[in-house]
C-alpha cells in the first residue's frame, strides 16, 4: 500500500475534529466567489483530511477484528 503524506497537524486530529474542517472547506468551497488558489490548497487538504479519517477508520477495524478473534 502506498503511503499518504499527510501533514503533521492533520495525523493529530480526532476524527470529529478532521469531520468539522472537511464541512469548513466544503462550505467555502461551495460558494460562488471563490479564489482559484485558495480553493486548489483547500482541496488537497481536504483530501488529505479523507485520507486521515480513511486511516483512522482502517486502524479501528483492524482493532475490532483482533478482538473478535480473541473471543
Amino acid at each position: 500500500m502506498k503511503t499518504k503524506n499527510i501533514p503533521t497537524d492533520i495525523k493529530s486530529k480526532s476524527i470529529n475534529d478532521a469531520k468539522t474542517e472537511i464541512l469548513e472547506i466544503l462550505g467555502r468551497l461551495e460558494k460562488d466567489n471563490i479564489d482559484l488558489s485558495a480553493s486548489k490548497k483547500d482541496y488537497q487538504r481536504l483530501i488529505n483530511l479523507n485520507d486521515h479519517i480513511d486511516g483512522l477508520f482502517k486502524e479501528r477495524i483492524k482493532k475490532i477484528r483482533f478482538t473478535l478473534k480473541k473471543k
